[in-house]
């Protein structure tokens, strides 16, 4: 090509790159819709990394991630890495990961349920749920080992006498649970179906017994752990467990009262699997004396872990003075209820309410324990008045403070007075809301009815016993016949008052809420 003609072939293919163009252009134009509207043209980086999916890390990367950050803890010498920035724009928290139900016909093959009558399939089910409970029980009480006991002794953040005292007898519970789950695992049969679990159960729940240290032990555990939550980097660490995915949202704590819920629930899965067992079924009488099995087991952890939380109570009391000393508290084996309530002055109280006295306390610290000063004397339950308040009949202390209060400082008190001779007491108590006033107004008329039956009975014995000496009778020997005798005369008496039908409701209400009394939080 000459050099002379080069810019004319620069013009040329100028003008028909802008032809194609125009040509490209009025094309596009045809197919679009007519618009108003100036649309600002994509580039093509955009148009290219809208095709291009995202990319979505895997489970076991997030959470191996979030794990490692939960781990390491901040030091004073370095800035904090994962403290949110004003310019940092908020990421969502990761997803809960939630453990799915299973269901014994959709495990297994749905074919051999059209073989089965409904009431077996019922029973197939009930025991897959008690062999699939245990599985879940095992991994929880192995992932609070690994992802919180481990962690916080390599790191230091407890030591281990603190993370002994509050992980209790953990890990003598996952070998006992395994040995049950390996046991189901066994009589199953190919097609998933169990012909037989009584012999099992009768004999392997005896071996719960040893929850007895486990379930005693919660009370100082937990109250160690709150603790040692005021240390940030204890916080720090079980707030970054609690977001991650591996935790379903579940709390330290939460993980450690596993078990104890576990066990107050095999009765409920041990009648659930009888009631669809046929009557000539050979699991039959097998069943009935698990369930009679758990049911003493259950009660009777209950009982001491009732005691143990009266002993660490009763230990973490503070006396201002010898006067304040009560037998009743000394001589007091259960705590009926406690709690933090408000008086009418707004000062906080944690008050105790043992078998037969109340205790008034403020919670103080105490070589570095929480622990409990008596705010007044102690009140007998059997000399105590109880008054329940209606909104807005309590004033709060003070003309100016009274006038500028509004109306929810004013509800849910009651009141508790006492006087014996020249001593006398009289404290409007309020509680946090409705709920919890009538929880504390229902265990304080128990606890009177127990009171009231229990030196009712010690009346009618020291009777007993008068009579017996008047007559020459050593007081060993009085006959049980005449003792009988007056226990009916004495309910016959009292049929028509109050304080016998106090103690009937109480009765009643004891039987009904035995099996759920260990259910309360500890």
């Amino acid at each position: 090509m000459v050099a002379k003609d080069y810019p004319f072939y620069l013009s040329a293919k100028r003008a028909n790159f802008a032809l194609e163009a125009q040509t490209v252009t009025s094309s596009a134009k045809e197919t679009e819709e007519p618009s108003n509207k100036r649309v600002k043209p994509l580039s093509r980086v955009t148009s290219l990394a809208s095709l291009i999916p995202p990319v979505r890390a895997t489970p076991l990367k997030r959470f191996s991630q979030t794990l490692q950050r939960s781990i390491s803890f901040r030091s004073e010498s370095r800035p904090d890495l994962f403290s949110p920035r004003p310019w940092s724009r908020n990421v969502p928290p990761a997803n809960t990961k939630r453990r799915d139900s299973k269901l014994w016909s959709e495990t297994f093959d749905v074919c051999v349920n059209h073989m089965l009558t409904s009431k077996e399939i019922k029973r197939q089910e009930a025991i897959f749920e008690l062999s699939q409970g245990e599985e879940d029980l095992i991994e929880d009480l192995k992932l609070a080992k690994k992802a919180y006991h481990d962690p916080m002794l390599k790191l230091s953040i407890m030591t281990e006498q603190e993370l002994n005292q509050i992980f209790g007898t953990l890990d003598s519970l996952i070998p006992l649970h395994e040995d049950l789950l390996r046991r189901l695992q066994e009589v199953r049969k190919p097609d998933g179906s169990t012909d037989h679990v009584g012999h099992i159960l009768v004999g392997w729940l005896p071996c719960l017994n040893s929850y007895d240290s486990y379930c005693s032990n919660q009370v100082a555990a937990k109250a160690l752990l709150d603790h040692k939550k005021q240390d940030h980097r204890v916080q720090d660490f079980l707030q970054r467990c609690l977001e991650s995915p591996f935790s379903r949202k579940l709390d330290l704590w939460n993980f450690l009262d596993i078990p104890r819920s576990r066990l107050v629930k095999y009765p409920l899965l041990l009648r659930e699997i009888l009631r669809h067992t046929p009557n000539d079924h050979p699991d039959q009488q097998h069943l009935e004396e698990a369930i009679n099995i758990i049911q003493g087991i259950v009660a009777e952890i209950n009982i001491k872990t009732g005691e143990s939380e009266c002993r660490y109570y009763k230990e973490r009391l503070i006396y201002l003075e010898e006067g304040q000393r009560d037998s009743l508290i000394d001589n007091s084996r259960a705590v009926c209820c406690h709690g933090e309530l408000k008086n009418n002055r707004g000062v906080k109280l944690h008050v105790f309410l043992f078998e037969e006295v109340l205790v008034i306390t403020r919670a103080v610290t105490h070589n570095d324990q929480l622990c409990y000063q008596l705010y007044r004397q102690p009140i007998p339950v059997r000399e105590l008045v109880l008054e329940d308040l209606q909104d807005g009949e309590v004033r709060l202390g003070g003309s100016i403070r009274g006038a500028f209060s509004n109306n929810e400082r004013i509800k849910n008190f009651f009141r508790v007075s006492f006087k014996n001779g020249s001593q006398s007491q009289t404290h409007s108590l309020q509680a946090n809301d409705s709920f919890n006033k009538q929880q504390w107004l229902n265990c304080i008329r128990q606890a009177k009815g127990k009171a009231a039956c229990a030196g009712k009975a010690g009346g009618l014995e020291a009777r007993a016993l008068v009579s017996a000496a008047a007559r020459g009778v050593p007081p060993g020997e009085a006959a049980p016949e005449q003792m009988e005798q007056s226990d009916c005369e004495s309910d016959c008496s009292m049929d028509t008052s109050e304080l016998s039908a106090d103690c009937e409701r109480m009765e009643q209400t004891n039987s009904c809420e035995s099996e759920k009394q260990i259910e309360t939080d500890v």
